[in-house]
């Protein structure tokens, strides 16, 4: 196994954390076991030569340093409850006051899709036959293009579906063989993907009515996880929501959210 000096761990989880927020600095043993392959692959015998090319900001370097380094472990219908409180709460108050019937969602962290098609999938069962006077396509945005041209292909296997109601497989899927599932162009077609870091300035004018970023900041410390939250509650219309893992919080003392329940909070 090639091993990390000193050095090259600092530089490492420096640059990570500098530009990304993701915090590594108790992961030695990880970055060492999960980027072995992808030295061997480029021919390098040493870390350093391998930061090296990061630092020239190939973007194929670093899109693969960071598959290795976090997870992007989803699935349909993952923690039920944000998706419950959508149908019970969140769309009866906007068919009651949004006289626009323009809903802007964000999906914040997408990995391969499908918290975003979920999204989706909720608000056509919701809508129901009313949906074609609703405009509520979803951004979904992540920093990973590999997770991001899985999604657009929409092609997912059977494990990735097994939260799903069966009945949502067979109305928005086409089965593809014994082990895959295509969505359906009508469930596809309503989300927009787009590459963002969330370290950067986001780029959106217009307020979302709800933010989607579930599981994305247990990679990030304190300080980095509460000036992303303040960027989400800036990101949001009065009234908007915010739902974020459920092993993850929100502050009370460092962010003007209003707590509604368990990874669930509202701009007020």
């Amino acid at each position: 196994m090639i091993r990390l000096t000193d050095k090259e761990f600092n530089d490492i989880v420096t640059f990570i954390k500098d530009n990304y927020g993701i915090n590594l600095t108790k992961k030695r043993q990880l970055i060492e076991s999960r980027m072995q392959v992808v030295l061997t692959n480029r021919g390098l015998t040493n870390f350093t030569d391998y930061f090296n090319l990061v630092k020239q900001n190939k973007s194929d370097e670093i899109t693969a340093m960071l598959n290795k380094l976090t997870t992007n472990h989803t699935y349909f219908y993952r923690e039920p409850a944000h998706f419950e409180f959508m149908k019970n709460v969140f769309l009866p108050m906007q068919e009651k006051t949004n006289t626009r019937k323009e809903l802007r969602i964000w999906s914040a962290g997408c990995s391969s899709g499908e918290e975003a098609y979920t999204t989706i999938m909720t608000m056509m069962e919701y809508f129901g036959l009313k949906r074609t006077s609703w405009d509520y396509r979803i951004l979904a945005t992540d920093i990973s293009l590999k997770a991001m041209e899985a999604a657009k292909n929409g092609l997912y296997g059977a494990e990735s579906l097994k939260e799903l109601p069966k009945t949502w497989e067979m109305r928005y899927f086409n089965k593809q063989g014994n082990d895959y599932y295509e969505l359906k162009d009508e469930v596809r077609n309503q989300v927009i993907f787009k590459r963002l870091n969330l370290m950067e300035p986001f780029p959106y004018q217009k307020p979302f009515d709800l933010i989607f970023c579930r599981n994305v900041m247990i990679y990030f410390d304190q300080p980095t996880k509460n000036a992303l939250i303040n960027k989400f509650y800036d990101a949001l219309k009065p009234g908007g929501y915010l739902f974020i893992g459920h092993s993850e919080t929100v502050q009370r003392d460092t962010s003007e959210f209003i707590y509604v329940e368990p990874s669930i909070y509202r701009k007020g």
